[in-house]
């Protein structure tokens, strides 16, 4: 996501992909629209693809994974292959499809349980939706000499647009008191400017807009949507995870509105449960990536059988 507009956009009708001969064809509209935001499309081996062209074939199942404020879809990009590889028949990516599964880590928590909030109810399937270490409303920084994204995505801002190498970001950070592994996280979405083999010295930029990313960041903090975790929708399946170490903080507060979520679920086909990654700071896909792929298993095992049933 490169700009705040783009959480904007009414839902795209040109984003539409197909599957010829292995290797994926994009409709030249789609490269028109600025409001398309950008995805990377992973396919078990076993998806039959596509019902634009033959209804015969129903839509493969879908998981849309959503990455944090200042990630990209190459952080979620082997966890998505992983998951592909242990459920053939789904297909992971931002397409106009209704997704069975939405995953959404921090930011892209709540992003995943607005795009809920909007969808037409009653929903035409079941939906099972994962916040990964995001509460539903107030977000509530570490405690002293931890990371904290405002501090982190204004520190950024004031560093020059253009960089001579991504160590030169590490050690900035690290200078200004922020940890080492968040440190190099940031620096891997820079990307380099000057042509490679050029005469002139390296530069890096970033690869987003931070201004746009700082936007989005104050709608993060902004937005409660405890509404709809206290009144799930008809179909909807709402999954928390805590990590263990997370640099959020939870309060007793969220932890026992989830909680009584829980106990006063609807019915047997919408529901809230809470889950906690051991051995796991906030970037949970990096720090216990088999934990992680051990609790979500469940939910692709629990689509595909009921899948089988249809």
């Amino acid at each position: 996501m490169s700009s705040s507009r783009s959480l904007a956009c009414s839902p795209c009708r040109c984003a539409q992909v197909a599957l010829a001969d292995a290797e994926i064809a994009y409709q030249p509209e789609a490269e028109k629209h600025a409001g398309v935001l950008a995805y990377e499309l992973v396919q078990g081996n076993l998806v039959q693809w596509n019902s634009f062209m033959d209804k015969s074939i129903p839509d493969p199942p879908t998981a849309v994974l959503l990455h944090g404020i200042l990630g990209s879809g190459k952080n979620w990009g082997s966890f998505a292959k992983r998951l592909a590889q242990e459920f053939p028949m789904w297909q992971i990516g931002q397409l106009r499809l209704s997704p069975r599964v939405l995953v959404g880590h921090s930011f892209g928590g709540k992003v995943a349980l607005s795009m809920v909030d909007q969808a037409a109810k009653p929903l035409a399937r079941p939906v099972r939706v994962w916040v990964l270490d995001a509460t539903p409303g107030k977000v509530r920084s570490g405690l002293d000499g931890e990371d904290h994204p405002v501090e982190l995505i204004d520190f950024l801002r004031r560093m020059p647009v253009q960089v001579n190498s991504k160590q030169e970001v590490v050690d900035a950070l690290v200078k200004a008191k922020f940890s080492v592994d968040v440190a190099r996280w940031v620096a891997t979405n820079l990307r380099r400017s000057s042509p490679s083999g050029s005469r002139s010295s390296p530069s890096y930029s970033w690869i987003f807009n931070l201004n746009g990313i700082s936007e989005m960041y104050k709608s993060y903090e902004d937005t409660n949507l405890w509404r709809i975790v206290e009144n799930v929708p008809r179909g909807v399946h709402i999954n928390f995870l805590k990590a263990e170490r997370s640099l959020h903080r939870w309060a007793l507060e969220d932890l026992q509105r989830i909680h009584t979520a829980e106990e006063v679920a609807a019915d047997e086909a919408g529901g809230v449960e809470m889950h906690v990654l051991e051995d796991a700071g906030h970037w949970v896909h990096a720090d216990n990536p088999d934990g992680l792929f051990r609790i979500l298993s469940s939910t692709f095992r629990i689509e595909t059988s009921l899948r089988g049933r249809e």
